[in-house]
């Protein structure tokens, strides 16, 4: 048989494509090959970068390189979003995805550029926890009734900070302030730290906040837990009651942590992130530590994930739309 130019040709392409195969296979298994981003859309200090840099550490044991955290709570979480949303989709940067940019932002904020629930891959709901209400130890309210009671009274006379426009802490307080039917004045931060700091010193007089935010506080007696937003006690403060015991049984919040990756990022890469999250906050220490924060861990399926911010996304609008919040 004659070897035409063309066949040649061919069979050189052929051979050239089948020497690169192992070296294509053995790039994808070597992932990640260097440190890995971990954005969050909050300042340092608060819940949401506790539990970050919880996971982080583990997850970054796991895949054998670290997942370096960087904190930015401008715009609400927004700008870090976007940020994350134009990263290369490699497996290199993940965002730490909560309800704020996620699935409330959205329909909070008029100058949004990127829908989350289309811009990210899900790869798993990390962990979710009830939040609690407090107050500074000096505070003349002892009870949730107690504040809620002068809140009633005196409308727009309280002063409430939270980690942001549209974050866990803002929105749980505008769901309360509608079921029982009080206004108080907002004051977003760029995280619960910030937030806390100016609670203790009187500059606001309450504050609804993630566990991990405020843990040391109570512990402390710098703060006093006034209730949970779970439909139950939490298991860190059988003492306190929940919102819903307290006369409002219907009322739930939870703040809930997840990460998730730029949208076509390779799903073996994906895969292998989300294995090594599941392990990682499995790993008894990290379990422990987590529940020792409120938090439960989760780890559910991307499918799953995906389902439960759409319909997070759906109530939080709801409730945006009856308390006319909007945010420039």
């Amino acid at each position: 048989m004659t070897l035409t130019r063309r066949h040649f040709c061919s069979l050189l392409t052929t051979a050239a494509a089948s020497a690169c195969l192992p070296d294509l296979a053995f790039a994808q298994a070597a992932f990640p090959e260097r440190p890995m981003r971990l954005l969050v859309p909050y300042a340092a200090g608060g819940g949401t970068d506790a539990i970050a840099r919880l996971v982080a550490q583990g997850v970054g044991e796991k895949l054998g390189q670290s997942l370096v955290v960087e904190n930015n709570g401008s715009a609400g979480g927004n700008l870090i979003t976007a940020q994350a949303a134009s990263a290369p989709a490699d497996g290199y940067t993940v965002l730490m995805a909560n309800q704020g940019p996620m699935v409330v932002n959205p329909h909070l904020f008029k100058n949004v550029k990127v829908d989350p629930l289309t811009a990210f891959d899900p790869i798993t709901l990390i962990s979710a926890a009830p939040l609690v209400v407090v107050v500074a130890q000096n505070s003349p309210y002892k009870t949730i009734k107690d504040l809620i009671s002068f809140a009633e009274k005196n409308p727009g006379k309280l002063t409430y900070g939270s980690a942001g426009n549209g974050s866990a802490s803002h929105l749980a307080t505008v769901l309360l302030a509608q079921m029982a039917q009080f206004t108080a004045v907002h004051v977003p931060y760029r995280g619960a730290g910030p937030a806390l700091t100016d609670l203790l010193a009187g500059q606001s007089d309450f504050m609804i906040t993630t566990v991990p935010s405020v843990l040391g506080l109570i512990e402390g007696s710098k703060v006093r837990a006034l209730a949970v937003t779970g439909k139950e006690r939490a298991k860190l403060f059988p003492e306190v009651p929940s919102v819903a015991e307290s006369g409002w049984a219907s009322y739930e919040a939870t703040a809930w942590y997840g990460f998730v990756v730029p949208k076509g990022t390779p799903k073996d890469v994906a895969a292998k992130i989300r294995t090594a999250t599941v392990a990682a906050i499995n790993d008894a220490t990290i379990r422990d530590r987590l529940k020792n924060e409120g938090a439960e861990p989760i780890g559910n399926t991307p499918a799953e994930f995906t389902a439960m911010m759409e319909a997070e996304s759906k109530r939080w609008a709801g409730i945006i739309k009856q308390a006319q919040i909007a945010v420039n």
